[in-house]
């Protein structure tokens, strides 16, 4: 009861829910991209670019829903383009918060927005010098002094820190084993409700990192479902990456491996340096890696080996460099040593970027070898629908490059063994020691990924989950 004569105390005002909206990486694999909204903190979680066909890479120029400039940080998960190829974009529009991540990812991140800034000026040049784009003129979607201007604002954070984003609202960073510096972001909001995301989860067998930090449960969890239809092919998968070579090899063709540059071109370096020291890759072929971002990446990892990162397998860290180098390997750094590669003679593996062979100098290779039947093209991870290497394993007989059709002839395999992504199997035992989540979202898939695994969580573990729609916005209990 009140006392007579004295103001009554009102109870304190309890923050309202947060509001979390889906942006991106719903019902696709690219442009990831969670924002997520308190009475005093809008944070970004992830911040990626759309990929693929037409209409996705249209929704790289839409606005975001709030301005730049009110997003007060963003958390990044790992420095894939799907998850941080936006930034210099956010950056243009005036965002100027912190942007949280790991060192590793910090330094692999900023090697990639610099050679996405650096590839769309060359896109929009030699569109406008050769009249291929319906814009006119064609302009980027952001320039070198905007990936800069990100560059400048990562703010590094520890695994298993916990760092205050603004008050009431804090963050943590998980090892997920998926590229180096990879994490599992855990948010408490200003009410006290959780928030996990698992960003890309990487699998327990990579050859090169350690597994993914077990999920320790949260309110709501947003869950990559790039895999979750299907199961990775183990030992097979390896075999099959073997033969293919070999078949090639033997036939005196040279085979071209488009490879993301950031941990996939490590990863098959790795799996070369074992097929040489077995004898299946003969010492006589050269192995080409033509990809100024995959070395500069290769930099990152090598040191990394070298400083005995935690994140590293200990065979990984006792075997040194020799775990990345299948010696004698060449490296292409200059426009003028890629040209090389093509004036040489005899059976070669050219390793290069970008992986879904959407841009960059694999494109040269592509279109000098697929028309002849002795050589062939060897896809190692997930090619999202829309992209050159997704029409390569889906049988297309050409291929659109440079303005013309290029027929292919060559030998296409496909050996998803190399992804870096957890599968179906593999999610569903990062999940299982967690107490549910009150709502899994299933994100970053394709729709019938989402959809499978969303099934499969229902069935096996008996949790909510939900796959949601792109722009939606629902409520974190």
């Amino acid at each position: 009861m009140d006392t007579p004569g004295q103001p009554s105390l009102a109870p304190a005002t309890r923050p309202r829910p947060a509001l979390l909206t889906f942006l991106g990486g719903v019902g696709t694999v690219t442009g990831s991209k969670f924002l997520i909204e308190s009475d005093h903190t809008r944070i970004l979680v992830d911040c990626g670019l759309f990929q693929g066909v037409a209409d996705l890479r249209r929704r790289n120029w839409r606005r975001l829903p709030c301005d730049a400039d009110s997003i007060h940080a963003v958390v990044l998960t790992h420095a894939h383009l799907d998850h941080c190829g936006y930034l210099p974009r956010l950056a243009r529009e005036g965002f100027r918060g912190p942007i949280l991540t790991t060192a590793h990812t910090a330094r692999l991140a900023a090697i990639v927005l610099r050679d996405s800034a650096r590839l769309q000026a060359e896109d929009a040049a030699h569109a406008n010098e050769h009249g291929w784009s319906k814009h006119r003129p064609a302009r980027p979607l952001y320039t070198i002094d905007d990936a800069e201007r990100a560059v400048s604002m990562f703010d590094p954070v520890s695994f298993d820190d916990q760092v205050e984003i603004e008050a009431g609202t804090t963050l943590s960073l998980h090892r997920a084993g998926h590229i180096l510096g990879s994490a599992w972001a855990h948010l408490t909001l200003e009410d006290g409700h959780t928030l996990a995301t698992s960003g890309d989860l990487g699998r327990p067998g990579h050859p090169l990192l350690r597994p993914p930090q077990p999920f320790s449960g949260a309110d709501v969890l947003l869950l990559e479902s790039t895999y979750g239809n299907r199961r990775h092919q183990g030992e097979a998968g390896r075999e099959a990456f073997a033969r293919a070579l070999e078949r090639t090899l033997d036939r005196g063709g040279s085979v071209v491996i488009p490879a993301f540059a950031i941990d996939r071109t490590e990863v098959v370096l790795h799996e070369l340096a074992a097929l040489r020291e077995s004898g299946r890759l003969p010492a006589d072929v050269p192995v080409y890696v033509d990809s100024p971002m995959a070395l500069a990446a290769l930099d990152v990892y090598t040191d990394a080996v070298r400083e005995g990162a935690p994140e590293l397998r200990s065979e990984v860290r006792t075997a040194g460099g020799a775990a990345l180098s299948p010696e004698p390997f060449r490296v292409a750094r200059s426009v003028q040593e890629s040209i090389d590669i093509n004036h040489t003679r005899g059976p070669a593996v050219i390793v290069s970027a970008s992986g879904m062979a959407t841009g960059g100098r694999v494109l040269h290779h592509l279109h000098r070898l697929l028309p002849n039947p002795r050589n062939s093209v060897v896809v190692v991870g997930f090619a999202v629908q829309g992209t050159r290497a997704r029409d390569l394993v889906d049988g297309a007989r050409a291929l659109k490059m440079f303005g013309e059709y290029v027929p292919v002839r060559a030998e296409v395999t496909d050996v998803p063994h190399f992804s870096a992504h957890a599968d179906q199997a593999q999610i569903l035992d990062w999940l299982r020691a967690a107490p549910p989540p009150h709502v899994t979202y299933l994100v970053h898939g394709e729709p019938e990924a989402s959809a499978t695994l969303r099934d499969r969580i229902d069935h096996t573990l008996g949790w909510t989950a939900v796959v949601p729609r792109s722009g939606e916005h629902v409520l974190v209990r």
